[in-house]
């Protein structure tokens, strides 16, 4: 059974899956890395020329070509283009954009960047979507055992580019609850965190986003269990995702779709309106 079959299939759940930094190499990178050094070599071009052809320097060439690091896909036409590679590169494209992320998220980036409509819940940190690139990259400096300023790096990139579904047309329906908690979490000091909630503003703008704040006063608080996200796909199905320390599952089941369901309805009526969250947001920014 494909993975697809897997997602479609009634009542699977996903095992956990693990990080792999600093534990494997990406597959799918180094593949086209020795494809793109075979290509550029056999073109005649050492790492410099080519660079100046694609806008891109000699180091960032080689680490591309070694598998270090996943390229942009604007990189990947351009090199595609310059070594008249015919689409063997391109061909590529996709699978190198799913292969950026944590093998435990690869299955729910994909889900998330055709979904129909998202809900998202976050109890922890401002939720990915939201973020930006101050605010991510202290998140994966404070991350234990420590990443290289590379990974960090293109953690930041890949979690960025999640960030074209604003984009998208026809635009999705992305609804977003974030703890009051985690609003005054100064994650990467006071700059990063007055920078991220501006972003909240800015996004909260947007006709098809609702972001609202569940207060620290609230007494009843359905959801206390961790984030999690419900996905809506063209086809009419709605699955539930969920992540905890590395940990994370997908869940396609009725039954567990509908509690998660509940859950966030539920915590969508306690918290704070969009409106009634965008002042307390500008309340927060206020503050010293």
């Amino acid at each position: 059974m494909t993975q697809d079959e897997a997602v479609a299939g009634e009542g699977v759940e996903h095992p956990p899956g693990t990080r792999p930094e600093g534990q494997s190499e990406n597959g799918v990178a180094v593949a086209f890395g020795r494809q793109l050094k075979l290509l550029r070599t056999r073109a005649g071009l050492d790492r410099v020329e080519f660079g100046k052809r694609v806008g891109y320097a000699a180091q960032s060439v080689a680490s591309f070509e070694q598998g270090r690091r996943v390229p942009q896909p604007g990189f990947v036409d351009k090199a595609d283009r310059v070594l008249e590679a015919g689409g063997l590169l391109v061909a590529l494209k996709e699978e190198l954009a799913r292969s950026q992320y944590p093998a435990f998220f690869r299955d729910a980036a994909r889900l998330e960047a055709k979904a129909v409509a998202l809900c998202v819940y976050g109890l922890y940190a401002v939720p990915g979507l939201l973020q930006t690139a101050d605010y991510a990259r202290a998140g994966f400096q404070q991350e234990r055992p420590l990443l290289d300023d590379e990974v960090i790096e293109q953690g930041v990139s890949a979690r960025l580019a999640r960030q074209e579904i604003y984009d998208r047309r026809p635009a999705p329906l992305l609804s977003f609850i974030v703890d009051e908690a985690v609003l005054r979490r100064p994650i990467g000091g006071r700059p990063a965190l007055h920078g991220q909630l501006e972003q909240l503003l800015r996004l909260g703008r947007k006709r098809n986003v609702e972001v609202q704040v569940m207060p620290l006063d609230r007494e009843d608080h359905a959801a206390l269990g961790g984030p999690f996200t419900l996905i809506d796909t063209a086809q009419g199905q709605r699955i539930a995702y969920a992540e905890v320390q590395g940990d994370s599952r997908l869940y396609t089941g009725l039954a567990a779709v509908r509690e998660l369901e509940a859950r966030y309805g539920i915590i969508r009526s306690q918290a704070l309106t969009p409106r009634e969250s965008s002042e307390f947001i500008e309340k927060l920014l206020g503050e010293k």
